[in-house]
């Protein structure tokens, strides 16, 4: 099944080596930079060690690195395209976020050996996530980033990872009432940080999460309503939010104004046309924020509409394969762990997405994998990780059942 499985992946990576390749080929020639012709040969090798030579060391599901390493290499490409400097920071990110996916992996892989840490990690996420009330500083209308020892980082990004294991441990274990006070008091938390776009994705994870572990629809109305309640108190709390929600409303009725950023990134999408305008000849340069909040628009400027639909395809089907290995899951635990992996990763990129063509109000957070961001990527990649150690351990229950049946029929 390994090798079967190998074979399926194959086609994936040469055309995702020889994209990488040529992309940065022609950005070192358009300007006759060398470190662009650098990088036209370490991030294909790159993509291919990690998806072809990885896997055959340390077990993991083929299909899913192949995608989401797909979308890491095309966010270097386009920061680098976008900002050299920056560019190279997304590489270094990459580097520290592909650890974090390895070791996050071997936690669940021994998850059995590691339950005793839940109370630590559920108190350390806690710590952590109060810490910007404290240290942080102020960044669009929210106080959620902290400088420390000259690095900046945004806590709630990390504290996903231990909400996904801390929320799985505890609704698989039937102990709702404590999963919902941690989730809570995170919720409040992110409330006094005016981090309003956090909390909106740490609500949405949590309800579907209770919701699979306990299949009360009692439960799923009552949330339902507590979010509508929780969007009217941010909206009346946070005027940044008011401007937000004004911008969906009418982006063109202050378009050199607060709705500057939604209007240039509709017009940069409007200008890509099916194929977009080419690499190195866009101009989403004049999106502010065009790292981070509206990367999405910046990669459908250069290469198009068609290549922007394949990106949000490649997202759903990150999203198909993690409700599949979910659903394979041989434990309450691995189950709602898969499934809180693969909705946060869905509903973040379903949020971002949907505010850069002005689908939905724009909110805060990151495109996973493809943004700027150190914090960003390094727990999109964690997030990746417990997935994957969920296929691995799915990949070796199925073993372990094939052997008990074939010694069954020696018998």
């Amino acid at each position: 099944m390994a090798k079967q499985n190998a074979r399926q992946t194959e086609w994936l990576v040469m055309p995702g080596v020889l994209f990488f390749f040529s992309a940065f080929l022609l950005l070192g020639l358009k300007a006759m930079d060398w470190t662009a012709f650098a990088l036209a040969a370490l991030v294909p090798l790159g993509f291919f060690i990690v998806c072809v030579l990885l896997p055959k060391l340390l077990p993991a599901d083929r299909l899913l690195l192949c995608l989401v390493n797909f979308l890491c290499g095309l966010g270097i490409l386009t920061l680098y395209r976008l900002n050299p400097a920056r560019g190279l920071d997304q590489v270094v990110n990459y580097l520290v976020g592909l650890c974090g996916m390895i070791g996050c992996l071997l936690l669940v892989r021994f998850w059995h050996r590691l339950i005793w840490v839940v109370p630590m990690v559920a108190l350390g996420a806690l710590a952590l996530m109060a810490l910007p009330l404290v240290f942080g500083t102020v960044k669009n209308g929210a106080r959620a980033w902290v400088s420390l020892f000259g690095v900046s980082f945004q806590p709630s990004e990390i504290v996903k990872v231990a909400m996904l294991l801390v929320m799985a441990f505890l609704l698989s274990r039937r102990m709702v009432l404590p999963g919902l006070a941690f989730a809570g008091i995170c919720l409040g938390l992110l409330f006094l940080q005016r981090d309003l776009g956090t909390a909106m994705l740490y609500y949405a994870i949590t309800l579907i999460m209770v919701y699979v572990s306990t299949g009360s629809l009692s439960f799923l109305a009552l949330g339902a309503l507590g979010a509508g309640a929780g969007a009217v108190i941010g909206y009346r709390m946070n005027t940044y939010v008011q401007n937000r929600v004004r911008i969906w409303q009418n982006p063109w009725q202050d378009p050199y104004g607060i709705s500057y950023q939604v209007v240039q990134s509709m017009v940069a999408m409007v200008n890509a046309g099916p194929w977009g305008t080419g690499l190195g000849l866009g101009n989403a340069k004049v999106i502010p924020e065009v790292e981070t909040d509206f990367i999405f628009a910046a990669v459908f400027n250069e290469f198009g509409l068609v290549f922007g639909v394949c990106v949000v395809l490649i997202y759903l089907m990150i999203f198909l394969r993690g409700v599949d290995i979910a659903r394979r899951a041989n434990s309450k635990f691995h189950t709602l762990l898969a499934l809180g992996c693969s909705c946060m990763i869905a509903v973040q990129t379903f949020v971002i997405i949907g505010g850069n063509i002005n689908m939905i109000p724009l909110t805060g957070v990151t495109l996973p994998f493809v943004s700027y961001g150190g914090t960003s990527m390094v727990s999109s990649l964690c997030i990746m990780g417990l997935l994957q150690g969920v296929a691995n351990a799915n990949d070796r229950g199925l073993k372990e059942d094939q052997m008990i049946a074939m010694l069954g029929e020696e018998g």
